[in-house]
């Protein structure tokens, strides 16, 4: 299946051009073009593009806030800055771009980007639930409310935890389980020597990681043991994780 694009710039021009380049690449579909941030959401939401190539200067907006909201619905959208603003980087640093390309574009850069991204892209899908979520101490478990049952998830059977359409999702070795209750709230219940905030869409058990490898620019994408499922993790997240094991 083709990897899904969506191309965000206000100047028609750049759009042409990434297009041209996209789609002599095997495996990439464009699916959308876009001008400003509230169009790019509908047309994310619409096709869950797995990529967006976009601007940091949009119509009324800026790319960075377009960004921050798509990552909060889809933690690993890989959005990749086209921009003629090299002085943005950091700050494209901060919304955990996957890369950042500086106009004019060089072919054989952009491509280097598609290789990487064809590489690394997985595709998963979850059915989403509403329920909400307890901690009773001393029990070791959370108390997972639904509408008319409830779920005692055991605290070491949870392997992941993370941000996706806009709620948490629990992740164990067999169940998943989604709440409204943010990150933050669950982190400040879990044994921070077994649990760490490996970026700011996701919580990983320690103890269950398989294996970690370069992801974006400044990621890394985190393996574990007994789930098809992964995790991002932030440079510096990497080496106070190495600092643990020194």
């Amino acid at each position: 299946m083709a990897i899904k694009v969506i191309l965000v710039d206000d100047e028609l021009g750049i759009r042409k051009l990434l297009r041209t380049i996209i789609e002599r690449k095997e495996g990439f579909e464009i699916v959308g073009e876009s001008d400003n941030l509230s169009d790019t959401v509908a047309l994310f939401t619409k096709t869950k593009a797995e990529v967006i190539f976009m601007d940091i200067e949009i119509h009324g907006s800026s790319g960075l806030e377009c960004a921050k909201i798509i990552a909060d619905m889809e933690p690993k959208t890989k959005i990749i800055f086209a921009t003629a603003h090299s002085e943005y980087m950091s700050a494209a640093f901060e919304v955990y771009a996957f890369d950042y390309l500086v106009k004019p574009f060089q072919l054989e850069r952009v491509n280097q980007t598609l290789d990487r991204i064809r590489a690394l892209t997985v595709s998963n899908s979850r059915e989403p639930l509403d329920r909400i979520i307890k901690f009773e101490r001393g029990l070791e478990k959370l108390l997972v409310k639904g509408k008319e049952s409830m779920s005692f998830v055991n605290i070491h059977d949870i392997i992941l935890i993370q941000r996706e359409n806009s709620s948490t999702v629990i992740y164990t070795t067999k169940d998943s389980y989604t709440t409204s209750v943010s990150l933050s709230d669950i982190e400040s219940k879990l044994d921070t020597e077994q649990f760490m905030r490996s970026h700011k869409s996701y919580l990983i058990n320690i103890s269950q990681i398989k294996k970690i490898e370069p992801y974006g620019r400044w990621t890394y994408i985190v393996t574990f043991h007994d789930i098809g499922k992964d995790a991002l993790m932030t440079a510096d997240k990497l080496e106070e994780l190495k600092r643990r094991f020194l």
